[in-house]
């Protein structure tokens, strides 16, 4: 009898042993319905059949997919370029592990339909987001090409810890500088091997900070992917991008995307035209209606942080990253 028990229990350990694994091998499993993963999910051109890597953009902390409706959506599309958005749970302000969990799932879903891989532009959170899905969901790294962050706050901000003293809403916390999240974000490895990374800042960013050089908040250097560390005023020294404006109508960073996009590795200022310095709006921002789009974005923003719940402290790490 006890033979048999022992022969039943190896059997149903071979049968469960690879699934684990494979599990194992995927990351954690993901806790927001699948159905709630689905529906944050929305794309534009053809993505299976256009013979271009679909862009996923990610939007920063307090904003929605809609603020890429009037720059990034209209000039991508004007290229031919199919591309999707994820939308954050509560505009990117509640806890950073969960919302992960969306961009992890628009990574596969999108890698899928497309059956290539997937070219990531995010700005602010929306920049560094996708490095806690590859870090902590090893599958989705074979899924992407390049990761471009626009003003990303890949190592947080101490403007935050100032924001925080009262208390503030979860994203803040987790991207204050020396964070626990971000501890843990960026022990070990920042890159990947396959991933090329392009990095885009500026010595003016009111938001992410310190930015003042290629050892800033935004910039990356370890890991095995390829990088490009980028600041917009190495390349046109008058120009005066903000956090804002580097993410939603620079027609200099802009420039960059295109040039990670459209080359083998990252982005490489050298290739940039020689009239970029001029080009002070990205195409498809109509300058007529600018100030009503900024004056828009800036009202969401400014809501977002006044009415968000605040919390006293940091969330805690998930199991997984601790």
């Amino acid at each position: 009898m006890k033979r048999s028990l022992f022969a039943l229990l190896v059997l149903v350990g071979s049968v469960l042993a690879p699934a684990s694994a494979a599990a194992a091998a995927d990351g954690p499993p993901l806790r927001v319905p699948e159905a709630t993963l689905d529906a944050a999910i929305a794309c534009s051109g053809d993505v299976a059949g256009s013979g271009h890597n679909p862009i996923l953009l990610v939007a920063g902390t307090t904003l929605t997919p809609e603020v890429f409706a009037w720059n990034y959506a209209l000039a991508l599309t004007a290229l031919g370029r199919p591309f999707c958005t994820v939308a954050l749970p509560d505009n990117g302000m509640a806890d950073i592990q969960v919302a992960a969990e969306y961009v992890v799932h628009a990574i596969r879903t999108v890698s899928a339909a497309a059956g290539r891989d997937v070219d990531i532009v995010g700005h602010s959170q929306g920049g560094m987001i996708p490095r806690w899905a590859l870090k902590y969901w090893p599958d989705t790294r074979s899924r992407v090409g390049d990761v471009i962050g626009l003003a990303p706050s890949n190592h947080g901000t101490v403007v935050a810890h100032a924001v925080c003293l009262p208390g503030c809403a979860p994203a803040f916390w987790q991207q204050r500088s020396g964070s626990a999240f971000l501890t843990a974000l960026n022990s070990g490895a920042e890159t990947w091997a396959g991933i090329d990374y392009t990095n885009v800042y500026t010595i003016l960013d009111e938001v992410v900070a310190p930015n003042l050089d290629d050892y800033g908040s935004s910039s990356l250097h370890t890991g095995r992917g390829r990088i490009s560390n980028v600041g917009l005023q190495e390349v046109c020294p008058a120009h005066v991008a903000d956090h804002l404006t580097t993410g939603t109508t620079d027609g200099v960073a802009f420039a960059l995307v295109v040039d990670a996009l459209t080359h083998d590795g990252p982005a490489d200022p050298a290739r940039l035209p020689a009239d970029v310095c001029t080009r002070l709006l990205m195409p498809g921002v109509d300058p007529v209606f600018l100030a009503v789009n900024e004056a828009r974005m800036a009202t969401v923003v400014a809501t977002q942080v006044a009415l968000y719940p605040h919390v006293p402290a940091e969330p805690r790490l998930a199991e997984y990253a601790r």
